[in-house]
């Protein structure tokens, strides 16, 4: 391949840039931790030495090597980087800098929804923003192959790592996945540092980097040597010099760095000054100039690193491995201590100075250039595509037709989601054609069979299903194309809800809203749940669907019955739960989420299904839809002034429904409150409180006014198939007694009413509870 070499110009420019990106993010790191007023006295932070790792890179790839279309995910401690970029295209403001990780300000790491400045993926679980990148150059290709995109406006998806991150096993799952979906135009770019927080990398492990990438069908391109280094290897001795930084331990190169020069030029007499033309080799060069050879490393050199991102312009997805020195250019470089490590006041003002940054002009984006250089940095920053403006998510595109349930007098929420799918599917509706399902290889036992017999699956090339065409018999009828529209995932819980993520950021990154449904077992949630809240905090839209649910699964045995995802939903930002019981709300909770999905306000949806099939509810009217939105609605109305009522959620409302059948006679005017989202229950409880607190308008939450109804010494028995905490909570909404039942041990396999019977989930159990609050 012919590689375009960067001109003298260019490159003396790029080095300009860099150096006063080093520059603006260690000062704004600076300014945080030794200037700004520090009122609770909490170290403020800041990875000064990981940026400067780092510089580099990011100069060469935003001001020379990325296109209009590219989209980039940031090593999360080189996000004063990204800031400091943006400040000198003048899309940053300097009070913004001045509050790096203070209230308002530049967040610490880079966030779509925090910062004010265009950030493509959120960074900060490290290893996430990585694998981000490989799904969303998979939703590319299935954009293109559906026609909601042109070729023309593709772009690479580019991961910017620290060496670190590379022991991060979702990176693997990541890697094995893309494999089999054959991603293309990706780029990940190793700060190969050999620094992590705690300790020295280790040095063998990167000499298998190769061949795993390489298995996986990525170009390996390892960035060792600056173009100093490679000058002087072709001096009378150069060699040997190559041959033991070659074979240096990572370590010690680290430990040499920070002594500099001179313990440099010692160490390599003693190991190689015996050789022909090394001591001439060193001795032509001071202290200084030997500190600069020996760190003149791949990942520094603007040289090295334009050309090799010229060099790789296919689609082809593409590792980098760029050495570099932990702490370039800064006082810090090579301590094993300086990942947190901030500069003192005084290597500061150094620092300062030898760029020839005149005080008080610490914020000026080209101090210390003369006018000829400032000139050229400020016309190749402007000429960066990183200027154009973020596009933001589209509002209500889709319309969402009225989905009607099943009309089966006994069934399953789990398996009434699959024939909603299926009828939607049919129907043509546009709707359909923007859902895109996946699903981590269950996606059968979560009943998606049906949406996929009519979709198909996604593949860039086709795939014959071999059972159809040797006229097997089978219920699954599965063919590949580039127009199906279900991704099948191998079973790896956190590839599903990166790839959910991937898809439901698809409206801003691409232009084109994909409403994305994913399918998992619920007590698997668990397995994936960094990736989920990694989706939800950078507002990814999607809906999970999670099924079957806590013990009701009951042969299944404890490993397969979830307890806590109620609690986990409620506690996730982002992320609207709800707990049907009946097919009915189901549909429409489906309906309400595939509108709430595109909402400016909205956000993602969870559906806690399960596989017991129960008999339905009759219902007079639909008054009850509005109440069940919000939460939860009276299933059967109390009397006013009720001393008591059941509370149910869920698989177990028909055990709730023969307890209040039990009492009723007991109990005069007895309510049955049907919860369908604790979650959005204690939120508007939440909200409604701060709003008192906060002296606005009284606010009266869903809750108090459902509750409202019962006398203020009324009893609540709160029952659902997870943990009883999901629903205990409801007595401090206006101090009623509380017996809560749930699950809170592991189960074990066994029929449905023995396991509810030894977990106090039927109807005895019930009428128990109540007799307590009673008696």
């Amino acid at each position: 391949m012919a590689v375009t070499v960067s001109s003298p110009d260019t490159v003396s420019t790029l080095e300009d840039l860099e150096a006063r990106l080093r520059w603006l993010a260690a000062w704004t790191i600076h300014n945080a931790n030794h200037i700004r007023e520090n009122v609770d006295g909490v170290k403020v932070g800041g990875h000064q030495a990981s940026c400067a790792s780092m510089s580099a890179i990011m100069a060469a790839l935003y001001f020379h090597a990325l296109g209009p279309n590219d989209r980039v995910a940031v090593k999360p401690h080189a996000g004063p980087l990204l800031h400091a970029i943006h400040y000198m295209l003048g899309n940053e403001s300097l009070d913004k800098l001045k509050a790096f990780r203070g209230l308002g300000g530049v967040q610490s790491y880079p966030s779509r929804t925090k910062d004010v400045i265009p950030v493509d993926f959120s960074t900060g679980s490290v290893g996430l923003g990585v694998a981000i990148t490989a799904f969303a150059s998979l939703v590319q290709d299935y954009m293109v192959a559906h026609g909601l995109m042109a070729d023309a406006d593709t772009g690479r998806m580019i991961a910017l790592m620290g060496d670190a991150e590379l022991d991060e096993g979702n990176i693997y799952e990541c890697l094995i996945e893309a494999y089999k979906h054959d991603i293309r135009n990706c780029w990940w770019i190793v700060d190969y540092n050999r620094q992590s927080l705690d300790a020295t990398t280790a040095d063998r492990m990167f000499r298998r980097f190769d061949d795993i990438f390489e298995t996986c069908g990525w170009r390996v391109v390892t960035l060792k040597h600056g173009r100093h280094q490679r000058a002087a290897f072709k001096e009378q001795g150069g060699q040997a010099l190559a041959d033991w930084i070659d074979n240096c331990p990572n370590a010690e190169y680290a430990a040499l760095t920070y002594q500099g020069g001179a313990a440099w030029r010692a160490r390599l007499e003693t190991d190689i000054g015996g050789v022909r033309g090394v001591k001439a080799l060193l001795g032509k060069r001071d202290d200084a100039a030997l500190a600069e050879l020996m760190t003149n490393l791949g990942g520094h050199c603007l040289e090295s690193l334009t050309e090799a991102f010229e060099g790789a312009k296919d689609d082809r997805p593409t590792l980098f491995i760029a050495y570099t020195i932990k702490g370039f250019g800064l006082p810090l470089a090579g301590h094993k201590d300086n990942h947190a490590g901030l500069m003192t006041p005084g290597q500061v003002s150094e620092l300062r100075t030898g760029l020839g940054i005149a005080e008080g002009e610490e914020w000026e984006p080209w101090a210390g250039l003369g006018s000829n250089a400032a000139a050229a940095a400020k016309a190749m920053a402007e000429a960066a595509p990183i200027r154009l403006k973020k596009e933001y998510r589209p509002v209500d595109s889709i319309d969402v037709p009225p989905l009607e349930a099943p009309r089966d007098a006994e069934q399953s929420t789990q398996a009434a989601f699959g024939k909603i799918l299926f009828e939607l599917a049919k129907s043509g509706h546009p709707l359909a054609a923007r859902i895109v399902t996946t699903s981590p290889d269950v996606t059968v036992s979560t009943n998606l069979g049906g949406w996929v017999n009519q979709r198909g699956l996604f593949r860039r090339q086709d795939l014959t299903d071999v059972f159809q065409k040797a006229k097997i018999p089978s219920a699954q009828k599965w063919s590949g194309a580039p127009a199906g529209q279900h991704i099948e995932l191998g079973i790896a819980e956190n590839n599903l809800f990166v790839m959910l993520a991937a898809l439901g950021l698809a409206g801003d990154i691409f232009g084109e809203q994909l409403m994305p449904v994913g399918t998992v077992y619920d007590p698997f949630i668990a397995r994936g749940l960094d990736a989920l809240n990694y989706a939800c905090y950078q507002d990814a839209r999607f809906m999970l669907v999670a099924t079957p649910s806590g013990v009701t699964l009951g042969p299944e045995g404890g490993a397969h019955q979830s307890i806590n995802p109620p609690l986990i939903a409620m506690g996730q930002p982002g992320l609207t739960h709800y707990e049907p019981a009946f097919a009915d709300e189901l549909a429409l909770m489906m309906e309400h989420g595939f509108r709430h999905m595109q909402a400016a306000d909205g956000g993602s949806i969870y559906l806690r299904l399960t596989t017991r099939s129960i008999l339905q509810a009759w219902r007079e009217d639909d008054a009850w839809q509005a109440d069940a939105l919000k939460g939860a609605y009276w299933l059967r109305k109390p009397a006013e002034g009720s001393e008591a009522a059941v509370v149910a959620m869920g698989a177990v409302m028909p055990e709730a429904i023969a307890a209040w059948e039990l009492l009723e006679a007991d109990l005069p005017g007895l309510g049955l409150l049907a919860v369908t989202s604790p979650t959005l229950l204690h939120r508007d409880w939440s909200a409604a409180r701060a709003a008192r607190w906060q002296g606005r308008a009284r606010e009266t939450s869903h809750i108090e006014t459902l509750l409202g109804a019962l006398a203020p010494s009324a009893g609540l028995v709160t029952v659902l198939d997870g943990s009883p905490a999901a629903l205990s909570w409801l007595g401090g909404v206006l101090g009623h007694r509380v017996s809560p039942l749930g699950t809170d041990r592991f189960g074990q396999t066994g029929n449905l009413p023995d396991l509810y019977r030894a977990y106090r989930l039927d109807a005895d159990a019930i009428v128990e509870a109540a007799a307590e609050l009673f008696l």
